[in-house]
């Protein structure tokens, strides 16, 4: 029976070239490059009906015209939403195996007990997949939308306030602390936009939207570099559309231009 084959080395992603130009993941009976005794094949959550396989290779494949090496990202714009979606799931489980090899209590070797649950083999702890939760979210006052420039963002465009969700903290409560810490504003009506998984390298983001209350801007510049109000006339450089700060962003332009 034919399957998907998610191939990774490091965190670049093995592409299967078409016939047409476009790209693909090897849908086929067997793995599509040489396997060692040693590789781990893992079972991924199916793709509708169709079995799911992942792994790692120690080197790139550059000797195959029919393969391309491609970074997670900027697979986004090559393959299918569908497939682009389950390449993230599947790195975040090589990453999860790459990083629970052994037992963090007594130091025994972690094995894998179900695909996504693994047990040591001299005290019997149990783990799973972890998600690094973070909060996002797009103010706005009137029609000005706030937006900033993270120490580490790879480019000079501007997105929007984000974290991780801490301990003990609810979303909203994560949202008003961040908010706060990073910008120095008090916020409102905050309202839930959705979520988006993660994989750099396995996050959960949930977005949301706010309305400014009060506050001068004093950027946190440990986190931040810049950042101001902008409106749809002079916005700056803004966020690939593989991300929900996107989306969040995008939704705010379009609903700004029909009022």
């Amino acid at each position: 029976m034919k399957k998907y084959w998610f191939v990774f080395c490091k965190t670049d992603l093995m592409l299967e070239k078409t016939d047409d130009g476009t790209y693909t993941i090897p849908y086929q009976e067997e793995p599509p490059t040489p396997i060692k005794e040693w590789t781990d094949i893992h079972n991924i959550t199916p793709l509708n009906d169709t079995e799911v396989k992942a792994y790692r290779i120690d080197f790139p494949v550059t000797d195959n015209p029919k393969y391309e090496m491609c970074g997670l990202r900027p697979s986004f714009h090559k393959l299918p939403k569908e497939l682009y979606l389950k390449a993230g799931k599947c790195e975040e489980i090589l990453y999860w195996d790459s990083n629970t090899k052994f037992c963090g209590v007594c130091g025994g070797s972690m094995k894998l007990n179900t695909d996504i649950s693994k047990k040591c083999e001299n005290c019997g702890k149990e783990v799973w997949p972890q998600l690094a939760t973070a909060i996002i979210v797009l103010i706005h006052r009137g029609d000005e939308v706030l937006l900033v420039h993270a120490n580490n963002f790879r480019g000079n465009y501007y997105g929007l306030v984000a974290g991780f969700v801490e301990t003990g903290e609810t979303l909203e409560q994560a949202v008003m602390r961040e908010v706060k810490e990073e910008t120095g504003l008090t916020i409102k009506n905050l309202k839930y936009f959705g979520s988006q998984p993660w994989p750099y390298p396995c996050g959960l983001m949930v977005g949301f939207y706010a309305e400014y209350e009060s506050g001068e801007i004093r950027l946190q510049r440990s986190e931040l570099g810049a950042g101001g109000w902008f409106n749809r006339n002079n916005m700056p450089e803004i966020p690939d559309k593989l991300s929900i700060a996107r989306k969040l962003i995008d939704n705010w332009l379009d609903k700004e231009g029909k009022v």
